[in-house]
């Protein structure tokens, strides 16, 4: 018997197809809280779900689904040919739908269902699950930031020697997947679309699909699918002017840029190579991600990253590839709805949610899954990472970064240029009870300008952490920190002093005197616990022309040294 959720979710979910897919969505909305019933028609299967997630429920009618009041949510992992009735009298049952890709098989009914969904006030969600991978995440951002460049051509390789299907062919089965990636990735829908396939096992059933997209910024794509090749392979490549980018879901590190370059010599196009630069992820489970997505839109009633809307774009696209099939080349005419919200002056990834009220300045950027409460203020250029939650009340200067993870609480101040390591942790009571209502006596906590918080590292609500202070990974502070400080452990105790640009001050010379290895500012305790710079105006902020330095640190430090044991000879 699979062990008991920890959680309960407020939305209760039937999982209506509990096969080859289906049981992955059984675990997940399991694990969630979230499972009520199952239901397939399959009576064989019964025994064996009926005991490992007792006393969960088991239909073989989708009718008795339909009737159960107390289920308010369907997730449909049946073939893609029931689609379109399942999740249409599910939507006219005033049921949320989360319904596997393709959304349906025609796009007259894929409409149909967007258009019951909104007049129903319903959730309707199609289980685009790279959406949610971490790397497709990543890569969507690292366009944003502009780390590619530009853009020039993208491709995807989707093949395997898997499981062969009869009642849909290779394109609708594979493609939906990297079509809605790469709309995502590109924000657009192509103008044009070829395709050619090939059946070989079943009549008019394709197993190989070559698909060819031409977009409105001038991108091309191609999307190739097979079943019936010798190897897995599942890996996209962006290639950019700046860099290219490779996302193999089979290999140990998933999302690797390459920043290779091409260089002309005697009028003579050549390739300059350099070596991969492997990106970081969070190690997370994408279905889970996608299962959690649908239970917090249902809850909030907000629209998914994955939306019906979504599902009907990828649709068309594959509808076209359909008829290319059979015609060369299919013209699609512009649709009017736009993919991505409209213009702001901050960005806000479209699974972000910025309340009305919120004031966000120019250039800001939210990203995935975080949210921005009514009231809160955030200056220009500022970095809100992944899973942030920013309180109304909190006030958050420029060019601040917050790393995924962290929650900023009312009374909370964070002036410009602070860096917050991920999964820190920031309070505004000091003790808490669940029972008492402490609201009227937040304690207010501030960050001054240029600070550094390290990774899981506890500020107690009440402190003030000073100018260019350095707060080490996982310490706990308790009391304020002096400017420049460098404090670690728990409770946080002062170890040192760090300079504006983030080195720790060492080896002061015959005046005390301490050197910063990469600008070379000069910075002196001028009475004890009082570090000052005697190179800049206290108040004036960091340059950016000295923000970055050209040397290693290893190089810089030595250097510094060298020059201090100078001075002192």
């Amino acid at each position: 018997m699979a062990q008991s959720p920890v959680t309960k979710s407020k939305t209760k979910v039937a999982v209506v197809g509990v096969g080859y897919w289906g049981k992955n969505l059984v675990r997940n909305f399991y694990d969630l809280g979230a499972l009520a019933a199952l239901c397939d028609a399959e009576k064989s299967v019964e025994a064996n779900y009926t005991q490992k997630y007792a006393p969960i429920r088991f239909y073989r009618e989708y009718s008795a689904v339909l009737s159960d009041a107390s289920i308010t949510a369907v997730a449909l992992a049946t073939p893609a040919v029931s689609h379109y009735e399942m999740a249409k009298a599910a939507l006219e049952a005033d049921k949320d739908v989360l319904v596997e890709k393709p959304l349906a098989i025609d796009v007259q009914h894929g409409e149909d269902l967007v258009r019951i969904a909104e007049a129903k006030g319903r959730i309707l969600m199609v289980g685009h699950i790279l959406r949610y991978h971490p790397a497709i995440l990543k890569l969507q951002q690292l366009i944003h930031d502009g780390t590619l460049g530009k853009i020039n051509y993208l491709y995807s390789n989707r093949l395997n020697i898997g499981k062969i299907r009869t009642e849909e062919n290779i394109l609708w089965s594979f493609a939906p997947h990297d079509i809605s990636v790469m709309l995502s990735l590109l924000n657009e829908m192509p103008t044009r679309v070829s395709c050619q396939g090939g059946a070989y096992l079943s009549h008019d059933v394709s197993d190989v699909t070559l698909s060819h997209f031409d977009f409105p910024s001038g991108v091309r794509a191609h999307i190739f699918v097979s079943w019936l090749h010798p190897f897995k392979e599942q890996r996209l490549v962006v290639v950019g002017s700046e860099k290219m980018a490779v996302f193999d879901d089979t290999a140990e590190h998933k999302l690797v840029l390459y920043p290779h370059k091409v260089e002309w010599l005697n009028r003579v196009p050549t390739a300059v190579k350099a070596e991969g630069e492997v990106v970081e992820l969070d190690d997370r489970e994408p279905l889970r991600d996608e299962c959690q997505h649908f239970l917090d839109c249902v809850e909030s009633r907000t629209s998914p990253v994955s939306s019906g809307a979504e599902g009907l774009r990828v649709l068309r696209v594959l509808d076209a590839c359909q008829r290319a099939i059979v015609s060369g080349t299919i013209d699609l005419e512009p649709v009017s709805a736009p993919i991505q919200r409209k213009e702001l002056p901050y960005f806000a990834h479209e699974s972000a949610y910025v309340d009305d009220g919120a004031e966000l300045g120019a250039g800001t950027k939210v990203w995935h899954f975080s949210h921005i409460m009514k009231g809160a203020k955030i200056g220009e250029k500022s970095i809100i990472g992944q899973n942030v939650n920013v309180d109304g009340g909190a006030v958050i200067g420029n060019n601040v970064k917050i790393q995924n993870n962290v929650s900023v609480y009312t009374g909370t101040v964070i002036e410009d240029d602070v860096f917050l390591g991920p999964s820190c942790v920031l309070t505004n009571v000091t003790n808490p009870r669940s029972q008492v209502n402490r609201h009227s006596l937040y304690e207010a906590t501030k960050l001054k300008r240029g600070c550094t918080i390290g990774a899981n590292a506890t500020i107690v609500c009440g402190v003030t952490v000073g100018r260019y202070a350095f707060v080490g990974a996982g310490s706990v502070v308790t009391k304020s920190v002096p400017d420049f400080a460098l404090v670690i452990g728990n409770p946080a105790r002062q170890v040192g002093w760090m300079s504006r640009h983030g080195h720790r001050l060492d080896s002061p010379d015959s005046n005390g005197v301490m050197r910063c290895p990469e600008s070379g500012y000069r910075y002196e305790e001028v009475e004890p616990g009082v570090l000052r710079c005697l190179d800049l105006n206290e108040e004036a902020p960091l340059p950016v022309e000295l923000s970055v330095g050209t040397k290693s640190y290893r190089q810089l430090k030595e250097e510094a040294k060298y020059e201090c044991s100078a001075a002192r000879s």
